[in-house]
């Protein structure tokens, strides 16, 4: 599931598997669709930047072993650095005092 977040002051798509414990997160059920109100945002936002500072960053790349090829494998993206934009669209969504909403992207949908 790809999970749309739309707001008058922007919008952006992310992985469910990703979004749904970032909503829960705000203290919201994690429902798609979905919305928050603009006056909810603020203490929202304040529950999600607490839950983040409690995830632990995830483990550092292990070292080739003697013999072993390097490896070619991406970093780890920790759940912080996934939940920027949703910070963001949050944050300038309560200096703008708009609403917050979430559905679920349809699969065959273009992208520009």
């Amino acid at each position: 599931m790809i999970v749309r977040f739309d707001a008058k002051v922007g919008s952006f798509i992310m992985m469910g598997d990703i979004a749904v414990p970032l909503l829960q997160m705000m203290g919201h059920s994690g429902t798609v669709p979905s919305a928050i109100l603009a006056g909810d945002i603020p203490q929202a936002l304040a529950q999600l930047k607490a839950a983040l500072a409690t995830v632990p960053p995830p483990p550092p790349e292990p070292e080739p072993t003697h013999g072993e090829e390097e490896r070619r494998s991406e970093p780890a993206v920790s759940l912080r650095q996934r939940a920027f934009p949703l910070l963001d669209l949050l944050e300038r969504s309560a200096r703008k005092g708009c609403d917050v909403m979430w559905t679920v992207e349809p699969p065959d949908m273009p992208r520009a």
